[in-house]
């Protein structure tokens, strides 16, 4: 079992093997009692929501804030392996090794021989090697439950279409999402049928996307963060008026976002 001066000597040598032995430090019966207490279930919210930290630091273009992020996902990376480790089931060589096998497996184009040419052939390519991975699944089995709805749709969308369950044109998805929205229209408010109806639209909108080369989920996340600045802009101009945006009435609120709108175009 590695020693506690891992922790003082890590400028020196691998970083990476230093991580991994500042772990098991933490994770020994003398370490950290809040490390020593986690499983893989106690830390699958701190997975994603360090994939999220990170994802958010490229979209701020922070170099240091993703050097930082990409550390925290590591880091969970590492202290999984460590756990599956203390209980014989795998360690993070065994985590190194089966990513090498698939990135080279899957990717005959540069290993094998093989050619593809553009991104598209690589993905076709891709999905169809990880089918042949596990001939016994079903084709939309492999895509993760947990993800956000919108990937989620656009992933298991897209292997569909790989298969050949697919419009033809972006023309024919938009006659779908015409379909879509007169069901939608008339279901009842809150009903489950208005809940399954919404979906169907969603979804086909999600296609709508793909057809286009658009990622849904990014689409929706840009507008969330363009509505907030907006609304924030409306909010400053209230103030300035000496007004709330609550007692306003939507009249007025409808013109501050108009001049928000207008200044943020400008």
């Amino acid at each position: 079992m590695p020693g506690r001066g891992a922790a003082a000597n890590h400028e020196q040598g691998d970083a990476f093997s230093e991580l991994v032995d500042i772990i098991a430090v933490l994770r020994a019966p003398d370490g950290c009692p809040w490390d020593r207490e986690q499983t893989h279930m106690s830390l699958r919210r701190n997975l994603i929501e360090e994939a999220y930290e990170a994802v958010d630091a490229i979209e701020t273009g922070d170099d240091g804030e993703l050097a930082d992020e990409l550390g925290d996902i590591l880091l969970q990376v590492v202290l999984h392996a460590q756990i599956a480790s203390e209980q014989g089931r795998f360690d993070i060589q065994d985590v190194s090794r089966a990513i090498v096998t698939k990135l080279v497996r899957r990717h005959p184009h540069v290993f094998a021989g093989t050619r593809a040419d553009t991104p598209a052939e690589v993905m076709t390519r891709w999905d169809a090697i990880k089918r042949t991975e596990k001939p016994e699944s079903g084709l939309l089995d492999g895509v993760a439950r947990t993800l956000p709805a919108l990937t989620y749709a656009e992933k298991i969308s897209r292997r569909a279409a790989s298969a050949g369950f697919e419009w033809d044109t972006v023309d024919d998805v938009w006659d779908k999402v015409v379909e879509e929205t007169e069901e939608l229209k008339a279901t009842s408010a809150g009903s489950p049928e208005a809940e399954d109806e919404l979906g169907d639209l969603l979804f086909t909108l999600v296609n709508v996307g793909r057809k286009m080369g658009v990622d849904p989920e990014q689409a929706l996340r840009g507008t969330c963060a363009k509505f907030i600045r907006r609304y924030s802009e409306m909010e400053r101009d209230a103030a300035a008026e000496g007004r709330t945006l609550e007692g306003m009435g939507i009249e007025g609120m409808e013109a501050l976002w108009r001049k928000a709108k207008e200044r943020e175009r400008a």
